[in-house]
């Protein structure tokens, strides 16, 4: 059940029309986690091994079992994390003595601590189970030679299915318990929990939700309000047609780039690298757009996950607007406890590789992306250097600050950002480090062109660089109208525009799926 699919546009209207027409929260909450449940256990056919064809469906129970297992498990820690000091075997602590009363607090702390170490390695060990354990065995047989780890990875690749969205699932779950051992409240309610946990829109591929936050907003709904509803919409039809019109297109174009490596040009593996930035972003972004506006529509406002990213003019700022939802997660839940910049800039700058390291095996458990979060990391670690020498000089400061930079400073960032996609695109370090290799004076296959572009694709080389700069325009004047002039579309404008969306998406779409890139991780 794709997003983009009539079947999930069918859904979504059913879980509206009930939604909205029962009036008790219980009633509202069992309607959103039936709906999740259907619908993730459509989406998990489609992702389970397939004997001729045919997906093996008996996968799917397991997997759901195990999803409300962890939820279960979560929500008791949660509760155990909250307990209040002064109930159950603290009913008596105003007899105890000052002395005895600080000993009981302190018995407490180192209860809650081991309590929330419990829950961080249950759920990041059944992330490493289920996603590591092939990549951690095939790394021994290559280091060791180690023949027998080799064929236990194979074994575990075929018979150990991942639920779909687990990376996301889990990154929550953390962020509620260490919420909870930090002194947000935890919720009694199995059902609540439930039901936030398992919310179909942002069930697969985030963006990640913090918990307090959501049920808030299910508390204060006072019904649909109009421009909710026209936002909402809104926002699905531009995300079907980032998806469906333009990030589809481009992976036709990335796919068979980077499917014929061996006879792809310098130029072509540039073009090819461009394009992929711009598809995964368009990509990402459009599928957000859809589960933004999914959750709207049912009165709920999730996260902004994406802030014109590509226009940002150093590597930390990019970072604040790319996946701003797990950048967040990253620095709450990772670089502040690991210290943060509070313990002098040689420790701060370990804090920012460690953190991207983390980053960049949380997407996929292959080298080429811890590759790409060293990266990431090592941009940030020259940035925050950077910065540190510059402050230190006045007159460097004041040029740091002025516009002559920014152009140099974007070109920079995105030129680091654009060529570190392809560990991303290709996480075999063969395959991304031939293009490394290939990016300067490699000439074609004589047969490149007139195979990939002429017949496949019916354009030429040109002329996909200059519609792909033409989209990458289009984009920059977007980000003018929206963040610089501050211009939106009105309401009616814009509900004149979603049918059209809709339509175009409809009509123009590309022969056969492609699916949302980032529901592999």
């Amino acid at each position: 059940m794709e997003f983009t699919s009539i079947t999930y546009g069918l859904l979504l209207l059913s879980v509206l029309g009930i939604y909205w027409s029962v009036q008790r929260e219980p009633l509202k909450l069992l309607t959103l986690l039936v709906a999740s449940l259907v619908f993730y256990c459509a989406m998990q056919v489609e992702n389970v091994p397939k004997v001729e064809g045919v997906p093996r469906v008996e996968y799917v129970p397991i997997l759901l079992i195990l999803l409300l297992l962890m939820v279960v498990v979560n929500f008791r820690l949660g509760l155990e994390l909250g307990e209040n000091v002064t109930t159950g075997s603290h009913t008596r602590d105003w007899q105890l003595t000052n002395e005895d009363w600080q000993f009981a607090q302190q018995d407490w702390g180192h209860r809650r601590f081991k309590l929330l170490w419990l829950g961080i390695i249950f759920n990041v060990l059944l992330l490493f189970s289920f996603k590591y354990i092939p990549f951690f065995l095939e790394t021994v047989r290559a280091g060791f030679h180690f023949a027998a780890a080799g064929q236990s990875a194979t074994w575990v690749k075929a018979n150990l299915i991942a639920p779909l969205g687990l990376s996301f699932f889990c990154f929550e779950c953390i962020a509620y318990l260490v919420d909870v051992y930090r002194g947000a409240p935890a919720t009694p309610n199995l059902l609540q929990f439930a039901t936030y946990k398992l919310f179909f829109a942002k069930l697969v591929s985030g963006p990640i939700t913090r918990y307090h936050p959501f049920i808030a907003q299910l508390k204060s709904q006072r019904g649909l309000r109009a421009d909710q509803g026209i936002e909402g919409l809104w926002l699905i039809g531009c995300g079907a047609v980032k998806k469906v019109l333009l990030a589809d297109r481009l992976g036709i174009f990335v796919d068979i780039s980077f499917n014929n490596l061996q006879r792809a040009g310098s130029g072509d593996l540039w073009l090819a690298t461009f394009a992929y930035g711009l598809q995964i972003y368009l990509n990402f972004s459009g599928y957000v757009d859809i589960v933004r506006g999914s959750a709207m529509l049912l009165g709920f406002n999730l996260p902004e996950n994406f802030d014109f990213p590509y226009f940002s003019t150093n590597i930390a700022d990019f970072w604040r607007r790319w996946h701003i939802t797990l950048g967040d997660w990253l620095r709450n839940y990772l670089y502040f406890p690991l210290g943060g910049s509070r313990s002098g800039l040689i420790r701060t700058c370990v804090n920012l590789m460690l953190v991207m390291l983390i980053a960049g095996i949380w997407h996929g458990a292959a080298w080429g992306f811890v590759v790409w979060g060293g990266l990431h990391g090592l941009a940030l670690v020259v940035h925050r250097l950077t910065e540190s020498q510059v402050s230190r000089i006045d007159w460097l400061k004041s040029l740091w600050r002025t516009p002559l930079l920014l152009l140099p400073s974007w070109f920079l960032t995105q030129a680091m950002v654009f060529s570190s996609w392809i560990f991303f695109r290709l996480p075999d370090l063969k395959e991304s480090g031939w293009v490394v290799q290939h990016l300067w004076g490699h000439g074609a296959d004589t047969q490149f062109a007139q195979k990939v572009y002429v017949e496949t694709l019916g354009l030429e080389a040109a002329q996909i660089s200059f519609l792909l700069w033409l989209l990458a325009a289009l984009m920059g004047l977007t980000y003018l109208i929206q963040r610089q002039l501050k211009l939106q579309l009105n309401w009616p404008l814009k509900l004149m525009l979603v049918p059209l969306c809709f339509y175009a998406s409809w009509i123009l779409a590309p022969k056969g799926d492609m699916p949302f890139i980032y529901f592999d991780f």
